[in-house]
């Protein structure tokens, strides 16, 4: 793996986040974080949006401040998203987390998510936040080898009105 970093989303990525996002939709998978289901054909709309939510303006009710970095190599491809959010509601508490984080889906199985999930630790950090809450869905195995790789002590189910399986996992921030 070759000189892997957290970048915040900036006009210069916009050819190579484009390319992350629409590998992404055709895909047909969800998009996860929530964040990378943004619409950015007006790219630098999205960009002030992402920018005003860090600092916690304009958030829809019952929303908390986020922030939002890009995973890329050392030629600039972005691999993947992270989004932090510096507090939990009670929804991130049951099913959300402090942090959601995605790899785009070419790029899987190739130890990008473990090192997007340990340098998110060290951003949270940095936020403030000790204790850090990581879930995934049950059925995701992946995810939840690579939370558990990053020090994630299991906690406690929750099940969603579906019936989805979520589990929640704690971790200490580096």
């Amino acid at each position: 793996m070759c000189n892997l970093k957290l970048v915040k989303p900036h006009l210069d990525l916009k050819n190579e986040y484009l390319s992350f996002y629409q590998e992404w939709k055709d895909s047909g998978e969800d998009m996860v974080p929530w964040v990378i289901n943004k619409d950015p054909s007006s790219f630098e709309a999205m960009l002030e949006i992402l920018e005003a939510h860090e600092k916690g303006v304009g958030l829809p009710e019952g929303w908390v401040s986020d922030s939002t970095f890009w995973l890329i190599d050392d030629r600039d491809r972005v691999l993947g998203a992270v989004n932090i959010r510096h507090r939990l509601s009670e929804f991130l508490f049951n099913a959300g987390g402090h942090i959601g984080y995605g790899i785009r889906p070419s790029e899987r199985g190739k130890g990008y998510a473990s090192v997007l999930l340990k340098l998110s630790l060290v951003e949270a950090k940095k936020l403030g936040i000790e204790d850090v809450l990581v879930v995934c869905d049950a059925w995701n195995i992946a995810s939840e080898r690579t939370i558990i790789k990053n020090g994630g002590r299991a906690d406690r189910d929750y099940i969603e009105e579906d019936g989805n399986v979520i589990r929640r996992y704690w971790i200490k921030s580096s």
